[in-house]
Parts: structure tokens; C-alpha cells; sequence
């Protein structure tokens, strides 16, 4: 592999993993209350979600590796937990 081509693609892995919204800190903004709109636009939209029983379970990342979770409840953000952050 070619100096140019080994330069491109260590700039395009750096470019997008510096653009992940997964972060401590983008975590730590994140309230009790916030709806998932809200909480959408601090981190960026959910991978996955589920609801069961009046409750909504949405999951940013991969749930095997690094994540936030989210438990709503009537629109209204009531758990929050991380991994790999």
C-alpha cells in the first residue's frame, strides 16, 4: 500500500471517529425529563428502540460495545446508562 493511500485512510478513520456524538460528554448533558427529541439532538439518533409495557427502551451505538441507553417513560427521559464512554 502506497504512502498516499496509508496518509487517506488513517485521516478518514481519525475524521469519522472524531465525529461520533457518543461521548462522556455529550452523556453528561443528558437529563432526567428530556424528551427523545431532546435527547436525539444531544447525541444523535437511537440505533434501537423497543417499547414494552408504556415504556420506550432506546439504545445509541452498539449494545455489545459502546453505548448510551435510555429508559422513557411517557416521553420523558427517567433512566440513563452508558458503556465504553
Amino acid at each position: 500500500m502506497g504512502f498516499k493511500k496509508s496518509v487517506f485512510i488513517l485521516t478518514l478513520v481519525m475524521f469519522l471517529t472524531g465525529c461520533s456524538k457518543l461521548t462522556k460528554v455529550n452523556y453528561e448533558k443528558l437529563e432526567v425529563g428530556m424528551n427523545q427529541n431532546e435527547v436525539s439532538e444531544v447525541i444523535g439518533s437511537s440505533d434501537n428502540c423497543s417499547k414494552s409495557m408504556g415504556t420506550l427502551t432506546c439504545i445509541w451505538g452498539d449494545e455489545e460495545d459502546k453505548h448510551i441507553k435510555v429508559l422513557f417513560i411517557g416521553d420523558a427521559a427517567v433512566t440513563f446508562s452508558n458503556h465504553g464512554l
